[in-house]
């Protein structure tokens, strides 16, 4: 440092240099991203390649570049590696508790979008799910659809009067379904509107 000579407060040296030395860094990976998107580049020309594989590929390729010198950055302010490990496999975890806690609901919530737009049955049809082809499932005309789920209701058995029964809207697509439109062929009775 003192080959620079320069005409500045000793205290402002240290941090100058440090902000080149960042500078540096991130300029390295933002050169070594683009030499490699070229390299990509150049190999999906010589050889046929799908761009499909391409693309991806070069992405996952900058993110890594740029995130190992966003590293060499926050090393160079005096983090540590190993805390930034922890703190991201610690998240990482927790992002994955969290979506496998909300699979369920999400899987409903999509299965309600396609009940909505495909339509495999509507308000009045009279539905089954068929757990196997012994044993019968749940039986009942739709009487309602949610975003999390189907209300049905059954049929009056023995004289014990009707119960609504409220199916994840996800079984429709996991399982069987027989369905019987409106008032047709199905028995009309214990299903009067």
């Amino acid at each position: 440092m003192e080959a620079f000579k320069l005409p500045l407060p000793a205290v402002w040296i240290e941090p100058i240099w440090l902000f080149v030395q960042i500078l540096l860094i991130l300029l390295a990976g933002y050169v070594a991203q683009r030499c490699v998107a070229k390299c990509l580049t150049r190999l999906g020309e010589r050889y046929p390649l799908p761009p499909q594989l391409l693309m991806p590929l070069r992405g996952g390729l900058r993110w890594l570049i740029m995130g190992s010198a966003l590293i060499f950055v926050l090393e160079r302010l005096g983090v540590s590696a190993t805390v930034l490990w922890t703190a991201l496999s610690g998240f990482v975890a927790v992002a994955a508790v969290a979506f496998f806690a909300m699979w369920s609901v999400l899987s409903n919530l999509l299965c309600a979008i396609l009940i909505f737009t495909v339509g495999p049955f509507r308000l009045g049809d009279v539905v089954e799910l068929v757990d196997t082809t012994d044993k019968p499932g749940v039986k009942g005309r739709v009487v309602a659809i949610n975003l999390l789920y189907t209300t049905l209701i059954e049929a009056e058995e023995l004289g014990t009067g009707s119960a609504m029964v409220q199916v994840p809207n996800s079984l429709f697509f996991q399982r069987s379904v027989r369905r019987w439109r409106g008032s047709d062929v199905f028995p009309s009775s214990g299903f009067e509107k």
